[in-house]
C-alpha cells in the first residue's frame, strides 16, 4: 500500500465516522464514506477492547494482509476504515479476509 492511500489526519476520520456508512461483519466492521480523489485511503485499527498490544497489532497485521490478499477494492475514490471487533482474536487470515470480501461487497455504492 502506498503512503498516500493511508488515511491520516484526525478530521478525515471524524468525516468518515460522522458523514459515512459502516457495515458489520463478524471480526469486523468497516466504515467509508466517499472522498474527491481518484484514489481510496485506507485505516486499519483496533481498540484495546481487542486487547494488549501483541493481539491489537496481529489484529491490524491480519486485515493489511486480507485486504491485500483480496486485491483493491473494485470501487475508487473512497475513504475506508477497518476496525478489528475483539472476535477477531485467534482467528486465521482465510478467516479475516472472509470477513473483509463479505464486508466489501454489502458497500453500497
Amino acid at each position: 500500500m502506498l503512503k498516500k492511500n493511508i488515511l491520516r489526519r484526525k478530521r478525515d476520520f471524524s468525516a468518515v465516522y460522522n458523514k459515512g456508512k459502516f457495515v458489520r461483519e463478524k471480526y469486523i466492521v468497516l466504515f467509508y464514506r466517499k472522498n474527491d480523489l481518484s484514489y481510496n485511503r485506507i485505516a486499519f485499527l483496533a481498540s484495546k477492547k481487542v486487547g494488549n498490544s501483541v493481539k491489537r497489532n496481529r489484529a491490524r497485521r491480519l486485515m493489511k494482509e486480507s485486504v491485500r490478499a483480496s486485491g483493491e477494492p473494485a470501487f475508487s475514490g473512497y475513504d475506508i476504515i477497518f476496525i478489528a471487533r475483539n472476535t477477531i482474536n485467534n482467528r486465521k487470515c482465510a478467516d479475516v479476509k472472509e470477513s473483509i470480501e463479505a464486508a466489501i461487497k454489502k458497500v453500497e455504492i
